[in-house]
């Protein structure tokens, strides 16, 4: 996220897609509608569902699901088309502009109602009702990212704002808004697949790095894995995990997962959850932390599971990241209850039960702010390492000092420093970065240009022409010693560059030198690394268009893809459709939160949403002689059928069936409500969602794709 929930006041306009505030982020709500109210800012809503947002809205515009990335490719053809593009922004800042206008003239208004249903004249004036609307506010959610492209929509989404110039702005950026308390901060501490915190990937000089750190021996780290090469290979993702276990699919392992730990995890938010269901029947062990039984507690039918019940985060303390980037401190309200203990306990307890207590706790005496302390001591890469555990409670006690708009403390202990030190914070005494990529204020200040990544110098492979990646000459921050672009900083500190030299020597003379340690460089229209160097359009696997596929095909099949086979071409059936013609998506109520095991057990709350449902349109709905209340099924491609009760709306065209993820306890028909522990199953149990969701996933990041499948429906 660039910018800010409170940034969002100063956007001249705001769009918003695959994201439904009110009912998945509703804090963020009161900045959209200030926006709206004090400046006039038209609120765009780009959605298959005309949803709680688009009734705030002033422009709504109804998309077929997983042809994001057509509908932004015909904005940006129409914005250059016409002249609106912000040409000195373009000459001074981005790189690959050429070769991504080469891609995107296909994308003419007519051609984009043919693949996502919008209307040509819609493109038109969705396009310039951004370029006279200008900053604009970007911000999408999952319903961006769970396609088999989602890596490419959301990309596109990212050039949009640079064409427009929007990047870097108050106002401005691209705000992913996250679910959850801390996912932020989670995936910041390398919770992924393929990466050790920070975002320092799997490497050999990343282990280097991180062995460092923590003060241990890289070689009894190595030690810990079979091979060197295993320790640098990608894990399974979360998404896929129990491909893993179940064998159905070539894994590239010895073995299979035998043993699974669940850590705060809402099982049934996978994706084909029945499959996920039989991996849990073929566990030798799982082992579940949560402070609520959930759907895998139950739906494991042998006796190898095992429930620590860990504690909430009021009866806990420590540091979490908001969705803003903003490092806040959550001081414990009571002690935890019953014979709960919290994360902190649990862990402790393991690794001394697992023979390595003392290299891993060797730093930490003080818990949990030892912890935030050797994590900012290790994630240079996006500058934690200002952000102390007395930097974080001392703007805590003195939130009130901050304004409203700007997030910046005016008087008081914290004086000039923003909210939460969002990152990159890059010392102690730097005030915290609120809009990333922001060349108005110097980088002391919380000013920053683009990073450079990926060399000064590209050569594009269609063309053969040469681009210098360097930002142009003349931009800057303020007090920059180079009027211009410049690389990264490395042997300040001999044999190191700013993301390794832990004495934080390299980063502070950049910080001196009123420049950026990562460098001044242009953001990438072309991406060289990815299958598709600049986005494109491709059809979804299940699609209800196989007349599109020839001309919008999907990827090869993807060997060894985070250890496991991901099928593309062979996925993508053409006559599928025939037997499923209805498109399913997913997604979230104001009133339950993520897989539900916590909010359902809320009396109050179930109380509000006691029952999993489908939205069916209501003339789809009687051709098939679906009565409203009435129960109705609802079966997937892979064989997965469940029964929920029909809630007839127009939120959803005649061709889209919607279903909220947050139900659990009941899977195909069987009531599992029983086997939850005595005095703990929830107020409310209902089908699994997911469990009709297609197969599918991103062709980087492995991501399901929850979001545009296909199904077929009956009357029960």
């Amino acid at each position: 996220m660039t910018n800010s929930l409170n940034d969002i006041r100063h956007a001249k306009s705001m769009i918003f897609i695959g994201s439904n505030a009110p009912e998945a982020h509703p804090i963020s709500m009161q900045h959209i509608l200030y926006a709206k109210e004090k400046n006039n800012a038209p609120i765009i809503v780009v959605d298959p569902r005309r949803t709680k947002l688009a009734a705030k809205g002033t422009d709504y515009v109804r998309i077929r699901p997983g042809t994001d990335a057509a509908f932004m490719l015909g904005l940006i053809n129409a914005i250059v088309t016409n002249g609106w593009e912000d040409k000195e922004f373009i000459r001074t800042r981005v790189s690959g502009y050429e070769e991504m206008v080469a891609v995107a003239k296909d994308y003419t208004p007519e051609e984009v109602e043919n693949i996502t249903g919008i209307p040509a004249s819609e493109t038109l004036r969705i396009a310039e009702l951004l370029a006279n609307n200008r900053p604009t506010s970007l911000t999408w959610c999952m319903g961006g990212t769970q396609h088999h492209i989602g890596s490419s929509i959301t990309r596109t989404f990212c050039i949009l704002q640079l064409v427009l110039g929007n990047m870097g702005k108050s106002g401005g950026g691209t705000n992913i808004f996250r679910g959850h308390d801390n996912v932020q901060g989670a995936t910041d501490m390398g919770i992924l697949a393929d990466t050790l915190p920070a975002y320092y990937g799997l490497a050999e000089g990343s282990w280097k790095h991180w062995c460092k750190v923590w003060d241990v021996d890289y070689e009894w780290i190595a030690g810990r894995f079979k091979s060197k090469e295993d320790m640098s290979k990608p894990g399974f993702t979360l998404a896929r995990w129990y491909e893993g276990v179940l064998g159905e699919e070539k894994i590239y392992q010895d073995t299979p997962i035998k043993a699974l730990v669940q850590w705060g995890c809402g099982s049934n938010s996978n994706s084909q959850y029945t499959r996920v269901k039989r991996a849990y029947d073929k566990l030798d062990l799982l082992v579940i932390v949560d402070p609520f039984p959930t759907m895998a507690a139950v739906a494991c039918e042998t006796d190898n599971v095992y429930l620590l019940p860990s504690a909430s985060q009021y009866e806990t303390s420590g540091s979490v990241s908001s969705t803003s980037r903003q490092i806040q401190w959550r001081n414990k309200v009571v002690d935890p209850v019953h014979n709960c203990k919290d994360d902190y306990q649990i862990m402790e307890l393991l690794v001394k039960k697992l023979g390595f207590a003392e290299p891993f706790y060797k730093n930490i005496k003080q818990l949990p702010e030892d912890i935030t302390r050797e994590l900012g001591k290790g994630s240079l890469t996006i500058g934690y390492n200002g952000q102390t555990p007395e930097r974080i409670k001392l703007h805590m006690e003195n939130w009130h000092t901050f304004d409203v708009d700007t997030l910046q403390a005016i008087g008081g202990p914290c004086d000039g420093e923003y909210y939460g030190l969002p990152w990159p914070c890059w010392t102690e005494e730097h005030p915290g970065t609120p809009i990333l990529y922001d060349v108005s204020k110097s980088v002391a200040k919380g000013g920053l240009p683009f990073r450079n990544r990926f060399g000064d110098e590209m050569k594009y492979e269609a063309s053969g022409r040469v681009e210098n990646q360097l930002a142009a000459k003349g931009v800057c921050n303020p007090g920059s010693e180079v009027e211009g672009g410049y690389s990264e900083f490395k042997d300040v500190v001999p044999g190191t560059n700013w993301k390794t030299d832990l004495s934080q020597k390299t980063i502070k003379d950049a910080i001196a030198r009123g420049m950026a340690p990562f460098g001044n460089a242009r953001a990438r229209c072309v991406v060289w690394n990815f299958p598709d160097q600049v986005p494109i359009h491709r059809e979804p696997l299940h699609t209800p268009r196989p007349d599109l596929i020839a001309k919008y095909p999907t990827f090869k099949d993807k060997p060894d893809h985070f250890r496991v086979d991901t099928r593309f071409e062979s996925e993508q059936k053409p006559d599928l459709v025939k037997e499923f013609p209805y498109v399913i998506t997913t997604g979230r109520m104001v009133e339950h939160m993520g897989a539900g095991a916590e909010t359902r057990s809320n009396q109050y709350l179930a109380e509000l949403q006691p029952e999993m449902y489908a939205e069916i349109n209501p003339r789809l709905a009687n051709d098939l002689g679906i009565r409203d209340g009435s129960m109705m099924t609802v079966e997937s491609p892979e064989g997965a059928k469940i029964t929920v009760k029909a809630f007839h709306t127009e939120r959803v065209d005649e061709k889209t069936i919607f279903l909220p993820y947050h139900f659990a306890g009941i899977l195909q028909g069987k009531s599992y409500a029983d086997k939850y522990p005595e005095g703990t199953a929830p107020y409310v149990v209902g089908e699994v969602g997911n469990a009709v969701t297609n197969y599918g996933y991103d062709i980087i990041t492995q991501i399901q794709a929850t979001k545009d499948g296909l199904c077929k429906i009956a009357k029960a």
